[in-house]
């Protein structure tokens, strides 16, 4: 079966070895490619999915791109513990060993100054999602409402939900002015939609925010000082991660 490599990661050289548990796509175990400067974490994966013309088809694939999105993640996850990783795009594929090489030749300036900047800093995420109140139905002891005041339920409801809402709108405002005083770079991401997160609720604030690692705890403080105590409202705190948002030059960002 052909191979090619797939690549999570660009380090800088470490002291130390990833932990020996960690796994990969299809279960693999991920190495260490040195060339120069740099290394690059690869593992083997078979062209039957991840060559150009079944990667097309596979991306269209939702439960095979969750799992390789996981194994993708579980590996970055296993290099923050030992180093400061610079995550590559999912699906990052070379031909052989040669080819990653090309890849850290092609990218080194842009590597260097990328790992450079975000040495010693993580990633946290923050979520804000305005739940919709559940409708209101009649119990089997009411009488059927009569026209008037069916549509007075569903006016209180829309009224509610848009309340809702707008107060979700200034609480996500509120926060990233703040966390983006407390963090080195901010970064606001479009709002996931309902049908592709398992999170109940209207995602409002979908933002990301370079940390230093020795800052984290004043960042994960300052949030739960500004966390607010509201109904309909939640705050989702992720992290730390990787800085995947914060990997591509300034321009690219």
């Amino acid at each position: 079966m052909n191979q090619l490599r797939y690549v999570y990661a660009v380090t800088r050289h470490f002291d130390g070895a990833l932990p020996e548990d960690v796994r990969g796509i299809a279960g693999e175990p991920p190495r260490l490619l040195s060339h120069g400067d740099l290394v690059a974490v690869v593992s083997s994966v078979s062209a039957d999915d991840f060559d150009e013309i079944p990667l097309r088809a596979r991306l269209e694939d939702l439960d095979w791109l969750t799992g390789t999105a996981r194994a993708h993640q579980a590996v970055v996850a296993a290099l923050i513990s030992v180093t400061c990783p610079l995550p590559l795009r999912l699906a990052t594929v070379c031909r052989d060993d040669s080819g990653v090489r090309r890849l850290l030749d092609a990218g080194h300036d842009r590597f260097v100054r990328t790992l450079e900047r975000l040495d010693g800093r993580v990633e946290w995420g923050v979520k804000v999602y305005a739940e919709t109140p559940a409708r209101e139905t009649d119990s089997p002891a009411d009488p059927a409402p009569t026209g008037r005041e069916y549509l007075r339920r569903r006016l209180n409801q829309r009224r509610s939900r848009e309340g809702t809402w707008e107060l979700a709108d200034a609480v996500s405002r509120r926060l990233h002015e703040e966390l983006s005083q407390r963090a080195e770079a901010g970064m606001l991401h479009r709002p996931q939609q309902a049908q592709l997160s398992d999170a109940p609720g209207h995602n409002v604030l979908n933002a990301a925010y370079l940390v230093p690692r020795e800052d984290s705890t004043a960042f994960v403080e300052c949030l739960d000082r500004l966390r607010p105590d509201r109904p309909g409202l939640r705050v989702e705190l992720t992290g730390p991660w990787a800085p995947y948002s914060f990997a591509g030059e300034e321009d690219d960002r």
